[in-house]
């Protein structure tokens, strides 16, 4: 198991995530997926870079939270290996949503781990029925990554 995390040079008024921790967390996350052999690329960005993948990607001109690129799907599937794909996190959207949460970073930045990890494997919210499919694998990863 694989996880590598790329992250900007610190921004002022946005905590420093704990990276040990995170990957940490991403790696339990992939033993409880059954992806224990898996590799996880994790990039933290700032809204600005954010703001341009959504652009590229979703055509949305504005940052976003979380964005997954798989892997496991697609013309290139056949490349991708052990490496599921990336996970794309804005750190000032995360540090914005923790705040008004009030909950900390650390802990936004799991929630958007899972959601981001498990798009990546096929999950989605578009209809009401996958919606609440997809909630509950997050509820159960993040009470898995919490005890």
């Amino acid at each position: 198991m694989s996880v590598r995390i790329a992250a900007p040079a610190r921004r002022r008024g946005v905590p420093a995530p704990d990276r040990a921790a995170l990957r940490a967390r991403a790696e339990r996350a992939l033993a409880a997926l059954c992806h224990a052999s898996s590799e996880l690329s994790l990039v933290l960005v700032d809204d600005a870079r954010m703001a341009e993948l959504n652009a590229a990607w979703r055509r949305q001109r504005r940052p976003t939270d979380v964005l997954a690129f798989p892997l496991l799907e697609g013309e290139h599937a056949q490349h991708g290996g052990a490496l599921l794909g990336d996970v794309v996190i804005s750190l000032e959207t995360a540090a914005r949503q923790a705040r008004s949460a009030r909950r900390p970073l650390d802990d936004e930045l799991t929630r958007l781990l899972v959601h981001g990890l498990l798009h990546l494997l096929g999950h989605d919210h578009a209809r009401p029925a996958e919606r609440r499919a997809m909630q509950a694998e997050e509820r159960r990863l993040r009470e898995v990554l919490a005890g």
